[in-house]
């Protein structure tokens, strides 16, 4: 959003009917139906006696993290990148995990940094060099630095191999001074967009089965083991089940997207969350038949998953389609030709994680009117 975008849209935060007035485009925050997906996410980990570590690649912004405490049974969240951990820590935000390996001379230093900044900071660990780069780059500091043995569950990005590699390593971490063994991570990213909750099901017991004997595997051997962490949303209900996780790296639940949207989250069909995150566009050509042209291109949402899904200010069965990096086509239903110049259309986003950054804030509405525009502090934090 540009200075005088942004300075236009400000001005109509408390407005009655302000929303309608919105300059276009813009990444719009549903507040009813967030909120909503807050409380419900909480009362799922309340019930189950599990905590939250929601990952904060997903929205980036202090704000949201304070709202999600606020919901209920959160100990703190998940970074992919220093930078987004940097950003939230300024914002006054704690307990935060590093869930990929923090290497390199530049980045050891800022994670020094970090962990003299807070309260409670963890890293993950995956080789013993990694182990050896935080002991030398820690052996001074005030107190221990929490540490996670990273497993591969599967997405072959990141973590150790075997049961055995997985203990050595955190005798290793054990027995460092400036270190502290916390226990084991292990994110199954490649299965939760699984479409069928069957599918899913399954194949997130077997990362709970593995999981749970490195668990096992840890205590036989006296290393403590109190954090075993990981899932997310899309795998959330039946991690949450199992007694294997301490904690849920849940992402997406606060805003929802289109892929997300597709997946059956319960079993039974049923959305136990609702989309809360749009891209609101205006239309801006209506000279030709069949479609119209808006102001929302492919620098407003990420091109990485599916398209758009109109959810509102179209015709029933309208599509979106890009057409081109500042402008979109709306694709109207036969019978259909046109909508008015200025015609307001919501748009579901198509992955929420990327969409966010492409924005500097978030407008937060609820009904008809704008409660508050919120910044994304940890926009473009990709160091």
């Amino acid at each position: 959003m540009n200075p005088e975008s942004l300075a236009w849209n400000e001005r109509l935060v408390g407005v009655p009917g302000g929303a309608a007035r919105l300059d276009t485009p813009a990444l719009v925050l549903d507040l009813d139906a967030f909120e909503a997906n807050l409380a419900q996410m909480a009362a799922f980990a309340r019930a189950q006696g599990v905590k939250l570590r929601p990952h904060a690649k997903t929205h980036k912004s202090v704000t949201v993290a304070r709202r999600q405490l606020e919901a209920g049974e959160v100990v703190g969240f998940c970074c992919a990148k220093l930078g987004e951990a940097e950003a939230l820590a300024r914002g006054g935000i704690d307990g935060i995990l590093l869930t990929a390996p923090v290497r390199g001379e530049s980045k050891l230093g800022r994670l020094l940094a970090l962990h003299r900044a807070l309260r409670e900071l963890f890293v993950v660990v995956e080789d013993p060099e990694n182990v050896r780069e935080l002991a030398a780059a820690f052996a001074g500091a005030d107190r221990p630095l929490a540490v996670l043995v990273v497993v591969d569950v599967g997405s072959h990005r990141f973590g150790v191999t075997s049961l055995e590699a997985a203990v050595e390593l955190g005798r290793l971490v054990a027995a460092q001074p400036g270190l502290e063994l916390r226990g084991i991570q292990g994110y199954a990213g490649r299965i939760q967009h699984l479409r069928s909750y069957e599918e899913r099901a399954a194949a997130t017991r077997a990362v709970n089965a593995q999981l749970a004997a490195i668990r096992d595997a840890f205590r036989a051997a006296g290393l403590p083991c109190p954090i075993v962490t990981g899932s997310g949303t899309g795998t959330h209900d039946v991690d949450g089940r199992l007694g294997v996780f301490t904690e849920l790296q849940v992402g997406s639940y606060p805003f929802m997207d289109v892929d997300y949207l597709a997946c059956d989250l319960t079993g039974d069909g049923t959305a136990c969350f609702r989309p809360a995150l749009f891209v609101w566009t205006r239309v801006v050509s209506n000279r030709h038949r069949g479609f119209v042209t808006t102001d929302a291109g492919s620098k407003c949402f990420a091109m990485d998953g599916p398209a758009p899904l109109v959810a509102a200010g179209a015709p029933p069965g309208s599509t979106y389609a890009m057409f081109g990096d500042q402008f979109g086509r709306i694709e109207l239903p036969p019978g259909h030709d046109g909508l008015p110049i200025g015609t307001l259309v919501r748009c579901i986003a198509p992955h929420c994680d990327p969409t966010v950054n492409l924005w500097d804030h978030l407008v937060a509405v609820r009904g008809d009117g704008v409660e508050a525009i919120w910044p994304i502090e940890g926009r473009g934090a990709v160091a």
